[in-house]
C-alpha cells in the first residue's frame, strides 16, 4: 500500500445552462476568442409540381393510340373484313389439278402395249415470285436458274412462266410427267433454302412457290413394237397420232381438282383441303397379238433393210373376223423418244399411204369377170407380146412369145395383157365395161375409208368410170391408175377368203370402263361382194400362183399348207416429185387355201437393191409371217390336196 494518498474522483454533477451570449473570458495564454461568423440564410425548401397534368397528357395519348387499334380493328374485321378474308383466302389457299390416270392399251391377250407410271407436273404459283412476296426483284430469274439444269429447259422460257403477263395468275405448269428423281431434287432444293433463310434470316427461299403435282407418264413397254398403232402422248399430256389420239376422250378420263393451305410454299396439314377425285381413263383392248405384231415387225424391217427401200408395211388379218392380227410399219419409231425420230416415219403408213397397187389389184378383175360369168378359170386367152389399146401399147413384166392362157394361167402369170382381154368382156362396149368393174372395185372397198376411223388414214383414189382417162380404162384392171392402201389392200384377199363376204377391218375389241367391267366394240359392217362360188373358184386359181411352177409366187409357199397368194410389182408415184420413179413391190394372200382363217399383206416401197420383183421380196416376208401365225394362233394344215386347175392351153 502505498503512503500517497489516494486519487480522489470528482464526480460531475449537472450542467449548467450556458446562454446563448455568454462568452468565454479569456485565461492565461488562452488564444484570442474567434469573432463570431456571419449568420447564414436558411436554405430555401423545393416544392414539386401536382403529377395530375403529366398522367392526364399520357393518358391522353394512350387513348388516342388504342382509339387508332380500335378504329382498325374495326375496320378490318368489320367495314373490310370481306375484302381482307378474300385477299388472305388467295395467299393461303392454292388450286391444283389433279390429272387422271390414263387407261392402258392392251393387246387382244390383256399385254400392256401402253401404259403409265407415277410422274409429277412441276408447276408454280407466279404471285408468290412478285417482289413484295419473296422481297426480292428477281425472284423469278434466280428460281429459274435453279430449275433449268434439272428440267431441262431454259432460263429464259421458265422466267417467263414465273412472271407473266397475267399479274394475278396463281397457277403455271413448268414442265409435264417429270420422273419423282427430277421432283426430288426440287424438294430437296427446297428444303436446303428454307434451313437456310431460318438459320441466317437474310436467305431467300425462292422456289417457295414452285410446287408438285402427282400424275402419270406414258410409257411404251415394248419400244417402237406396234408404235405406227399406237402413237403416243407427250410430256404435255397431249395424244399425237394412232389409238391414243383416236380414242383420247375414253382413255383421258376427266381430271379432278384439289385446293389446300400453304405457307411458304409448304402444306398445312391441319388446314382443310377440299378435293374433286380424278376418273381414270378406261382400258381400250386392241385385236393385235402382240406376238404376231413382232412377227410381222421383224420381218419387215429386215427385208426393207436388206433392199435398201424406202419403207415397207405387213398387215395380218383374221379373215372371218375382219380382226386386225399386226400391223407393221418399217421404218418405225420408238414412242418413248421422239427425240430422234424421223418426222416422215410418225404415222401409220399402211393406213396413211396412197399407192398403185399393181398386180395384186387383178384377183377383183377376176373376180368381176367370175361373177359376172364373163369366163371361166379355163377359158382360153392368148396374149400376145404388145396389146395396142387407145393411144398406148401394153406389154407384160417380161418379153415374151405368144401365150396359150386359161384364165387360171392369166392370174398365176400375172399378165396384164391377158387381164385386159378377160375385163374387156365385162361389156359390149369399153364404157360399159368400165362401169362394171368400178362397181365391183367400190364392193371391194376401193376409193372409201377402211372403217377404222383411224387418225390420217387415206381412203386411196379412185375416180368415176366417166372420168377414166383413155389409157387408165385399161391400167385399172391390173393396178395402175387406182391408189389405195396396205389396209385396203388386205381387206380384198380377206373377202375373198371369207366366202366373198368384206367384214370391216377392227383394231379394238373393246373397252374397260373404271369400273372394272368390259364393254365389246360394236359388231363391224359385213357386205356380200361376190358369191361364194366365185370366192371358192378364186381360192383355188389364186393357190395356183403360189403352187404351179409358173407361176409368180413360188417363194411364198409353206410346207403342208395349201396357200393362196398373187403378186405384184407397180410402177411407183414419188410422193415427193408426184412423178413414177422406182417400183411397188407387193405380195397378199390367205391360209389354208381352202379352210381361210388368216389374211398376210406384204408391201415394200421402191427397193434399190437386189430385185424389186413383189414375189421374190414379199413372197418370202409374207411366208415368214404366215408360218409364225399359223404356228401362234394353232391353225393346223386341212391335210387337202390343191386344185392344180391348167395354166395353159394348146392351141
Amino acid at each position: 500500500m502505498s503512503d500517497r494518498e489516494p486519487t480522489r474522483r470528482r464526480v460531475p454533477g449537472p450542467a449548467r445552462p450556458v446562454r446563448p451570449d455568454a462568452r468565454r473570458r479569456p485565461g492565461p495564454g488562452a488564444r484570442p476568442a474567434r469573432r463570431p461568423a456571419a449568420a447564414r440564410p436558411a436554405p430555401r425548401a423545393i416544392r414539386l409540381g401536382s403529377p395530375r397534368p403529366r398522367l392526364r397528357l399520357i393518358g391522353l395519348a394512350l387513348t388516342l393510340v388504342l382509339t387508332a387499334f380500335v378504329v382498325r380493328l374495326f375496320q378490318v374485321q368489320a367495314v373490310d373484313a370481306d375484302t381482307y378474308a378474300a385477299k388472305a383466302e388467295r395467299n393461303r389457299y392454292v388450286g391444283q389439278v389433279l390429272a387422271a390416270e390414263r387407261g392402258e392399251i392392251t393387246d387382244r391377250n390383256g399385254i400392256a402395249l401402253a401404259t403409265s407410271e407415277d410422274a409429277y407436273d412441276i408447276t408454280a404459283d407466279p404471285t408468290m415470285f412478285a417482289p413484295g412476296e419473296l422481297k426480292v426483284a428477281d425472284g423469278p430469274e434466280q428460281a429459274a436458274a435453279l430449275l433449268a439444269p434439272i428440267l431441262g429447259q431454259e432460263q429464259d422460257d421458265l422466267v417467263a412462266k414465273l412472271r407473266p403477263e397475267n399479274r394475278n395468275l396463281r397457277y403455271t405448269k413448268l414442265a409435264g410427267r417429270q420422273t419423282p428423281q427430277v421432283w426430288k431434287q426440287i424438294k430437296d432444293l427446297k428444303s436446303a433454302l428454307t434451313k437456310k433463310a431460318e438459320a441466317d434470316g437474310t436467305t431467300v427461299n425462292v422456289l417457295s412457290g414452285v410446287f408438285a403435282v402427282p400424275t402419270s407418264k406414258r410409257v411404251y413397254p415394248n419400244g417402237d413394237l406396234a408404235a405406227g398403232i399406237l402413237g403416243w402422248v407427250n410430256a404435255e399430256d397431249k395424244a399425237g397420232g394412232g389409238i391414243e389420239l383416236q380414242l383420247n376422250e375414253q382413255l383421258s378420263g376427266k381430271d379432278g381438282k384439289i385446293r389446300y393451305a400453304q405457307s411458304g410454299g409448304r402444306l398445312v396439314p391441319t388446314v382443310g383441303s377440299t378435293e374433286t377425285p380424278a376418273v381414270p381413263g378406261s382400258d381400250i383392248e386392241l385385236t393385235i397379238d402382240r406376238d404376231i405384231q413382232w412377227a410381222a415387225q421383224n420381218a419387215i424391217t429386215e427385208q426393207v433393210e436388206t433392199s435398201g427401200a424406202d419403207r415397207g408395211y405387213v398387215i395380218v388379218q383374221d379373215t372371218r373376223t375382219g380382226e386386225i392380227l399386226a400391223m407393221a410399219n418399217s421404218p418405225g419409231f420408238d414412242p418413248n423418244d421422239l427425240s430422234d425420230a424421223d418426222p416422215a416415219a410418225l404415222g401409220n403408213a399402211a393406213l396413211q399411204d396412197a399407192y398403185e397397187p399393181g398386180s395384186t389389184a387383178k384377183v377383183m378383175s377376176m373376180a368381176a369377170v367370175l361373177e359376172e360369168n364373163a369366163a371361166t378359170p379355163t377359158t382360153h386367152v392368148v396374149v400376145p407380146n404388145r396389146l395396142h389399146r387407145g393411144d398406148r401399147l401394153f406389154k407384160d413384166d417380161v418379153d415374151h412369145p405368144t401365150w396359150y392362157l386359161t384364165l387360171n394361167g392369166v392370174l398365176a402369170k400375172s399378165s396384164n395383157i391377158g387381164t385386159i382381154l378377160a375385163t374387156g368382156q365385162l361389156g359390149k362396149t369399153q364404157k360399159e365395161a368400165n362401169k362394171v368393174l368400178y362397181d365391183y372395185l367400190r364392193k371391194f372397198g376401193l376409193g372409201g375409208y377402211t372403217g377404222l376411223g383411224f387418225p390420217g388414214e387415206t381412203k386411196g383414189i379412185l375416180a368415176p368410170p366417166d372420168q377414166w382417162s383413155t389409157s387408165q380404162q385399161y391400167t385399172i384392171p391390173f393396178g395402175q391408175g387406182v391408189s389405195i392402201n396396205a389396209m385396203q389392200a388386205a381387206s380384198v384377199y380377206s373377202t375373198i377368203a371369207n366366202g366373198g363376204v368384206r367384214v370391216e377391218p377392227t383394231l379394238v375389241r373393246g373397252t374397260k370402263g373404271p369400273d372394272g367391267r368390259f364393254s365389246a366394240a360394236p359388231e363391224p359392217e359385213k357386205t356380200r361382194v361376190v358369191s361364194a362360188g366365185t370366192a371358192k373358184t378364186l381360192a383355188r386359181m389364186l393357190e395356183s400362183v403360189v403352187d404351179d411352177e409358173e407361176g409368180t409366187g413360188t417363194k411364198a409357199r409353206i410346207p403342208g399348207y395349201r396357200v393362196a397368194g398373187k403378186t405384184g410389182t407397180a410402177n411407183r408415184v414419188d410422193p415427193a416429185t408426184g412423178k413414177y420413179h422406182g417400183y411397188t413391190s407387193s405380195f397378199a394372200g390367205f391360209a389354208p387355201a381352202d379352210q381361210p382363217r388368216v389374211t398376210v399383206y406384204c408391201a415394200i416401197q421402191n427397193a434399190t437393191k437386189g430385185s424389186y420383183f413383189g414375189g421374190q421380196i414379199c413372197g418370202p416376208v409374207y411366208k415368214q409371217v404366215m408360218e409364225f401365225a399359223l404356228k401362234t394362233l394353232q391353225i393346223p394344215p386341212t391335210g387337202t390336196q390343191p386344185a392344180n386347175l391348167p395354166v395353159t392351153f394348146r392351141p
